[in-house]
């Protein structure tokens, strides 16, 4: 009777965390969230600003969007990770000013852990100076993209 009792408890366990991550996979946080990441509280806020720079300086062929710049965290066996670059391409192709780069997270480690990548799919949105206005973990929606682009062309 106990073995059941200890089934149905991990059935429920699982059943929550499963229903958990369905609802955040793939939401973007808001800006002040990312600002205040704790492993972040030490950094000024131009450091805070650098996520771009530090991209740039692993992938020097890559260049910033003039509206904002989608870039992607990915790994060679992750299934989430095809799906995200199908949708961010759509979305990088269909509005003005957006660029996708995609990096592969286990060429790159450093990179990672400079701007606190935990897992694969992972997607930073950067403004048109670089600095990160969001970040997702998981898959995205193409909705989910469009709603955390910033609004219009910058100059």
């Amino acid at each position: 009777m106990t073995g059941i009792w200890i089934l149905g408890a991990a059935l429920v366990l699982a059943l929550a965390f499963g229903l958990f991550r369905r609802a955040t996979d793939g939401g973007f946080r808001d800006s002040s969230a990312v600002e205040e990441a704790p492993q972040r509280r030490h950094e000024t806020p131009d450091e805070q600003g650098m996520a771009w720079q530090r991209v740039s300086d692993a992938l020097p062929e890559e260049s910033l969007g003039e509206r904002a710049t989608l870039v992607q965290f990915s790994s060679a066996f992750c299934a989430p990770c095809r799906t995200t670059r199908v949708v961010l391409d759509d979305v990088a192709s269909r509005e003005a000013g957006v660029h996708h780069v995609e990096i592969d997270a286990e060429k790159h480690l450093d990179l990672v852990r400079m701007l606190d990548v935990r897992r694969t799919p992972t997607t930073l949105i950067l403004d048109h100076v670089g600095r990160e206005l969001t970040r997702a973990a998981g898959a995205p929606q193409r909705a989910q993209v469009l709603a955390a682009l910033p609004t219009g062309a910058t100059s």
